[in-house]
C-alpha cells in the first residue's frame, strides 16, 4: 500500500551504507519506524530525514514494515542544534516522546503539542525548562494518565492539596496525608509522596487549562521549576515507564 502522511522525525539510525531507519511521528499513523534508501546529495528529500524536521512523506506499507520513498521538508527545526541549550532541551523532548508513544497508535493531541513545542522553542529566549514541563504535563494528559488535581485521591473530597501521591495518582488533603503518616504506612525508597510547595499544583492546573501556544511568555521561578521537574519525571516514570532517558541529565 502506498500512502502519504505528514510527520516529525524523532530520530534516525544508519544500519548500512545505503539504508537508514527513521523513527517518524506521523499525524495519521502515530509513531512508526520506516526504512529508507534516500541519501544526501542524490535526493533533495534527505534533509527531511533529520531529527527536528516536520515534513511530508510518501510511504510504502507492507504487512509489517514501512518504507519511505519520498520526503519533503515543510519546516526544519534543525537550527535548534546551533544553540546547545535549545538542542539539549529539544533532544530530551524527542527522546521522551519516543519513549512514551506506542507503535502505530495515532495520538493527534500529542502530535499537535509537539509541533507547538518546537515552534515555541525556536523563538524562546529564556525559561526553556518551563516549556519542557508544560509539554510533558500535556502529553501525560493526552495519553490518559493525567493526575487528579481537584479532589483528594484518598477521600474524594474537594480540599486543598497538602501533598501529591504518585502511586495514588494525584493530590492528597491534609487529613488523609496526616492519617497516612500516623499509620506509619510504608513508603518505597524512591519516595512517591511529594510536597506541593511553590504552588506546583496550580501550575499543573494552568498547564492543563491553557494551550501550549499561550505559554509563550511564561517562565517558572527556578525553585518551582525544580520541584515540578522532580514530580513530573517521577510521575512519567511510574505511569509511562519514561525513565533512564539518555538526555535527561543534560537539562
Amino acid at each position: 500500500m502506498r500512502t502519504e502522511t505528514e510527520g516529525i522525525v524523532l530520530k534516525r539510525r544508519k544500519i548500512s551504507e545505503k539504508t537508514q531507519m527513521i523513527t517518524l511521528f506521523t499525524k495519521e499513523f502515530g509513531k512508526i519506524t520506516a526504512g529508507t534508501n534516500l541519501t544526501e546529495g542524490r535526493n533533495r528529500g534527505m534533509p527531511a530525514l533529520h531529527a527536528f524536521t516536520y515534513g511530508r512523506y510518501e510511504l510504502n506499507k507492507s504487512r509489517d514494515n514501512y518504507f519511505i520513498n519520498k520526503a519533503e521538508t515543510v519546516k526544519s527545526f534543525y537550527p535548534l542544534a546551533e544553540d546547545p541549550d535549545k538542542f539539549f532541551h529539544a533532544s530530551y523532548v524527542l527522546e521522551f516522546t519516543d519513549k512514551v508513544l506506542a507503535e502505530e497508535a495515532p495520538e493527534p493531541g500529542v502530535y499537535g503539542v509537539l509541533r507547538d513545542y518546537l515552534e515555541l522553542l525556536t523563538e524562546r529566549k529564556r525559561g526553556l525548562g518551563t516549556l519542557v514541563l508544560a509539554y510533558q504535563a500535556k502529553v501525560i494528559d493526552y495519553l490518559g494518565q493525567g493526575p487528579e488535581l481537584e479532589r483528594c485521591v484518598i477521600c474524594g473530597e474537594k480540599k486543598e492539596a497538602d501533598a501529591f501521591s504518585i502511586s495514588d495518582g494525584g493530590i492528597m488533603c491534609a487529613d488523609c496525608h496526616k492519617n497516612m503518616e500516623q499509620q506509619h504506612l510504608e513508603v518505597p525508597a524512591e519516595t512517591l509522596i511529594y510536597s506541593t510547595k511553590f504552588g506546583i499544583v496550580n501550575v499543573l492546573k494552568y498547564f492543563r487549562a491553557n494551550p501550549m501556544r499561550s505559554l509563550e511568555g511564561i517562565a517558572l521561578r527556578e525553585d518551582t521549576g525544580k520541584e515540578l521537574q522532580k514530580l513530573i519525571r517521577a510521575y512519567a516514570a511510574y505511569y509511562l515507564e519514561a525513565s533512564d532517558l539518555k538526555s535527561e541529565e543534560l537539562i
